[in-house]
């Protein structure tokens, strides 16, 4: 019922506020959508984007199967006419969208997002919700924070998918609408929010440092190798992991003493760093690396033993690695030798839950990074930060 409470003035009281109404959208008709307003746009990748209404609700239908790189995105946008200028400009009157959703493939990311005819950072106005199942209708909502449009602006409210894979996929949408709403008692969004690329808490404001208990390096070209001795060539013969080319890192933690706790916060990945090789030439995402959750394959591997034939049991490597990525970040080393990268909370969740099996740590575009492996005491071990309800 919520959903048609815009049209009905008892339904503003009874919500404790006002709500003025931009637009509701329903898609109960068989026809495009494109007739009632909306557009779609793709950038950064080769996909095939489709956007159609049938039986109730509108899907975006994505086929990124010619894709190579995986840093797509694919974005419905609705222009909407703002109905009271002089209280969207006014101090606590924001812009709210929100709808219902259901998707093809998970864990997936989608993202709401406003701008305006001026808008020139396209993050600023911007939340991603993370979607943990394909099963289920999941309610999204984003309120925009001193949205600085004016009379005379274009305002477009949108919704997008990024980086999902290299396969088909669909976003379904039950509704999707759009409300001048007062920030003082409109209540809060709907959904598991994150924002995008937040900047990297300190490691020493978290309570709990956990060290990989298990960690590897595969090699697709070599499936069936084990690569637990790969050393410096020195007489120190370090143990290291590597990532580039067709190699990756696995890690895997012990939970058992959290399990049944809550994540309070997203954390962060800390990665003892030996060595990192790329150029300051290259394009935009290009020589990072790829932090993404292990969703399959064989649970229990030990490093001493696993090979890329023994971890994904196989299954191919979209059924192992979630090919929404955590999180793309470029190496940066700080004085502790450490790399960091923000993990999100849901991930977090994931992984104490025993859903999520581990993390991997994959090229994206060319680059060479290498990693300390776990030592005999964990000193120089990967390192999850995380803090607990």
């Amino acid at each position: 019922m919520y959903k048609y409470c815009l049209l009905l003035l008892p339904c503003w009281i009874f919500f404790g506020h006002f709500i003025y109404g931009q637009f509701i959208e329903n898609f109960n008709s068989d026809q495009s959508p494109g007739y009632k307003g909306w557009s779609t746009v793709t950038g950064d990748g080769v996909i095939e984007m489709d956007f159609v209404q049938k039986d109730g609700y509108a899907s975006i239908l994505i086929d990124a199967s010619k894709d190579t790189r995986n840093l797509w995105w694919a974005v419905i946008r609705r222009e909407t006419e703002v109905l009271d200028w002089e209280l969207l400009t006014s101090p606590g009157y924001e812009l709210r969208s929100e709808a219902r959703i259901r998707i093809s493939h998970a864990p997936r990311r989608v993202n709401l997002h406003f701008n305006h005819t001026r808008t020139t950072d396209f993050h600023s106005q911007l939340m991603e919700y993370d979607i943990p199942d394909t099963t289920s209708w999941h309610v999204i909502s984003f309120t925009t924070s001193n949205f600085d449009a004016r009379p005379g602006d274009q305002v477009n409210a949108q919704m997008a998918m990024i980086d999902w894979g290299l396969r088909k996929f669909r976003l379904d949408i039950d509704y999707f609408r759009v409300d001048l709403v007062r920030t003082d008692t409109a209540g809060p969004d709907q959904g598991v929010q994150l924002p995008y690329h937040p900047p990297l808490d300190d490691p020493l404001s978290f309570k709990y440092q956990l060290p990989a208990q298990q960690n590897a390096m595969l090699d697709t070209q070599f499936p069936d190798v084990n690569f637990d001795q790969w050393t410096l060539n020195d007489p120190s013969k370090t143990r290291l992991l590597h990532v580039g080319g067709n190699q990756l890192v696995i890690l895997r933690w012990n939970f058992d003493q959290f399990r049944n706790r809550e994540i309070a916060r997203s954390g962060l990945l800390g990665l003892p760093v030996h060595a990192v090789q790329r150029s300051d030439a290259y394009p935009k995402d290009f020589g990072m690396v790829r932090i993404s959750e292990i969703i399959a394959g064989e649970p229990e591997w030990e490093q001493a033993l696993v090979t890329w034939e023994s971890f994904s049991n196989g299954k191919t490597m979209e059924e192992v690695i979630n090919e929404q990525m955590t999180i793309d970040y470029p190496i940066m080393v700080d004085s502790s030798g450490f790399a960091w990268f923000t993990i999100s909370y849901p991930v977090l969740q994931r992984l104490i839950d025993g859903k999520t099996l581990g993390l991997s740590i994959k090229p994206l575009g060319a680059v060479s990074a290498s990693f300390y492996s776990v030592e005999g005491d964990g000193g120089r071990a990967a390192k999850l930060y995380f803090d607990l309800k």
